[in-house]
């Protein structure tokens, strides 16, 4: 089922329905797009640029990526059954890849990474095809060439690390280029998978604190966290209130 949270829309699903929306999407046999919708990137989807929403309401699928978007449904009365993040939704997927046979791509984070990911990513699905890696430091003007890198690679399944928004922007333009392929922008757990960035704890996880053990272990994401504030005010204005639009 799919809802609205502050008019994005948001699928209510498990990660386990999750996962079975992407092997649907993968059957299709035609370009999917995953996007895990966290506070950040909505909150700048309603007060800053409008595209962001275009590329939201474009996507095949939707998770609630980040608790507060968990709390924003239990607020607006579309409670979701519980957080799908990027990453959970990513290793979900890849093990169905090595048990269905789908080859994966991953692309993005500093050289060298992406390659690392996919061997450990072996190790942990022996069987799992991986048709490609590549880093996500390429210029404006090779982006044409890294799609059709991709391409020629024909995976079912794309992994762009390239932080968001970028990331889904890259997707949007890109995909129908590529060809079948589902793809789903997975921010920094390419770095997380190769093994060079720590994940938050799993009671941390459990906590639903897991945004402040990302804090602490990176600094400089400071500035990001100030959004949720501000993204908790727009929630409650709009729901609680009786303001804006439901």
């Amino acid at each position: 089922m799919r809802v609205e949270i502050l008019g994005a829309p948001v699928d209510r699903l498990t990660l386990g329905q999750a996962v079975d929306r992407v092997a649907e999407l993968v059957s299709a046999g035609r370009p999917g797009r995953v996007i895990t919708l966290n506070p950040e990137y909505l909150y700048r989807a309603v007060t800053e640029d409008k595209t962001l929403m275009k590329l939201v309401n474009r996507a095949d699928l939707v998770t609630a990526d980040g608790e507060g978007i968990v709390w924003a449904g239990r607020v607006a009365g579309t409670p979701f059954p519980e957080r799908v993040t990027g990453i959970d939704l990513m290793l979900a997927s890849v093990q169905r890849a090595a048990q269905e046979g789908w080859p994966v791509f991953l692309l993005g984070a500093a050289p060298g990474v992406a390659e690392e990911a996919a061997e450990n990513l072996r190790r942990q699905h022996p069987g799992l095809q991986v048709a490609g890696t590549y880093h996500g430091y390429f210029k404006q003007e090779e982006e044409a060439a890294v799609a059709e890198r991709i391409r020629d690679a024909a995976p079912r399944l794309l992994f762009a690390a390239l932080g968001a928004p970028k990331q889904e922007r890259w997707i949007d333009q890109y995909i129908e280029s590529i060809g079948p392929v589902v793809a789903m922008g997975v921010g920094g757990s390419l770095d997380v998978l190769a093994g060079r960035v720590t994940r938050a704890p799993r009671w941390m996880q459990q906590l639903r604190i897991e945004w402040l053990g990302r804090l602490v272990m990176e600094p400089s994401r400071w500035r990001r966290i100030l959004v949720l504030p501000r993204f908790a005010w727009l929630v409650q204005r709009n729901y609680r209130f009786g303001r804006g639009n439901r």
